[in-house]
C-alpha cells in the first residue's frame, strides 16, 4: 500500500488530501481518500490517481499571421499533453474565426476538439 498527499484544485479551499493506494495490475486502485471537505476532493483524488486529464490552452497561427487563442474543449489525458501542442502548434486556420469554431477534430487522438476562444 502506498500514500500520496495532493491539494485539491477544485476549489479555493485547497483541501490537503491524503490518498491510501494499492498497485494492481500495474494500475493505481484508490482505496481511501481522506482531508476533503466535500465530495469534489474525493472525485478529484480518484481522477488524479487512475487517470489525470488536464485543460490544454495555448494558441494557433492564422493564415493571416494572427495568433488565437484556443483550448481543449474538454481536459484530456495527461499523457496526451505534448501530442495536443505538437498538433496545434501546426494548425493553420483562416480568419474569420468567432469562439467555439473547432480548430483541430480529434486532436492527438482523444476524440476532443481544440476550440477557439475568443473572435477575430
Amino acid at each position: 500500500m502506498e500514500k500520496k498527499e495532493l491539494i485539491c484544485i477544485c476549489c479555493p479551499m485547497g483541501c490537503h488530501l491524503q490518498v491510501q493506494l494499492q498497485v494492481k495490475d500495474g494500475k493505481n486502485e484508490v482505496i481511501s481518500v481522506s482531508g476533503n471537505t466535500c465530495k469534489r476532493g474525493s472525485d478529484y483524488a480518484f481522477s488524479e490517481m487512475t487517470a489525470p486529464s488536464r485543460m490544454v490552452t495555448t494558441t494557433v497561427v492564422s493564415e493571416e499571421g494572427v495568433s488565437i487563442p484556443v483550448k481543449t474543449a474538454m481536459p484530456i489525458p495527461k499523457e496526451k499533453i505534448f501530442e495536443c501542442m505538437k498538433e496545434a502548434k501546426s494548425a493553420r486556420v483562416s480568419l474569420p474565426i468567432h469562439v467555439g469554431d473547432v480548430i483541430v477534430k480529434n486532436i492527438a487522438g482523444t476524440d476532443i476538439s481544440l476550440i477557439a476562444t475568443r473572435s477575430l
